[in-house]
């Protein structure tokens, strides 16, 4: 049963390469950990959150490969352990066989890994592209125990491979928070600046509170009150461009897009990067 409903769901993506073929497996599997993690009650403490979130909710045109959570309240003491527990009871008899690597650490940021290389193995498709069938399908969990005050988040819902309800952070926090990434990022990583746009053309204004919230405890303006204007978000993400290395940023985001995204990357600049923060300046009114 599981063969035909992963075959029926691969075959949605229609990958074009390999590559997206493999990333299109990844996130298959982050569809069964985000069920699991719903069924667990999970979502009542924490918010789902990033590039992932804006792929599997909002139909963001670029793969990712982690899944990103916030808590809805701090908590030092939060582990993953019974989660991950959980999901990996919940798939097992269907023939997904998780490997768990818990790496708990002190760090306000948890993180655990989901390894299997049950595609192929022990569950059998016939794919379009050749696959290594010894090759282990990874998945990331990273959850911040002690988010920034001020996210909103709201209630989406997951259809496949079962329903779910998924706890998310607003669309407004969300690019609140990967603003914070893009000023504070010590490296180009072009799959944020991806996202910029993104959000951008969707006409989502940054929730500001938040983004001076997270400013003030982690990064360059940490523990300086900076109180975040339209002005200054403005100005500040101008010398962000103006000094970005956007050679590195198109190699980083490249592999995480279907071919057909593939030319737009070649536009990446600092000139139409301020284009599109340009756009973003009219709509906040700086």
């Amino acid at each position: 049963m599981i063969e035909g409903m992963l075959r029926a769901r691969l075959a949605d993506y229609a990958p074009a390469n390999s590559l997206e073929q493999e990333s299109a497996i990844q996130e298959i599997l982050q569809h069964f950990v985000l069920v699991s993690l719903a069924r667990t009650g999970f979502f009542e403490e924490a918010m789902f959150h990033g590039g992932t979130c804006l792929r599997i909710l909002h139909g963001l045109n670029r793969f990712s490969e982690d899944l990103d959570f916030l808590l809805k309240h701090p908590d030092a003491g939060f582990r993953w352990t019974s989660y991950l527990d959980r999901i990996r009871k919940d798939w097992f008899a269907d023939g997904i066989d998780f490997e768990i690597v818990d790496r708990h650490q002190d760090a306000a940021v948890k993180k655990a890994f989901l390894k299997t290389d049950s595609i192929g193995n022990v569950i059998l498709l016939d794919l379009p592209f050749i696959r290594n069938r010894e090759k282990k399908v990874r998945i990331k969990l990273e959850i911040d125990s002690n988010p920034p005050e001020g996210s909103t988040f709201e209630t989406a819902y997951l259809t496949f491979p079962l329903t779910a309800a998924i706890t998310t952070q607003s669309l407004a926090s969300g690019f609140a928070t990967k603003s914070h990434a893009l000023l504070c990022r010590g490296y180009a990583k072009g799959r944020d600046w991806y996202d910029f746009i993104w959000y951008v053309a969707k006409k989502v204004l940054p929730d500001l509170d938040l983004l001076g919230n997270a400013l003030d405890q982690i990064g360059p303006w940490a523990g300086k009150g900076v109180r975040v204007t339209p002005r200054w978000y403005v100005e500040h993400m101008r010398a962000r461009i103006d000094d970005l290395d956007w050679k590195a940023a198109k190699t980083d985001v490249r592999r995480f897009l279907p071919a057909r995204e593939q030319p737009g990357v070649d536009l990446w600049d600092a000139t139409f990067f301020r284009y599109h923060l340009e756009r973003l300046e009219r709509m906040l009114g700086s």
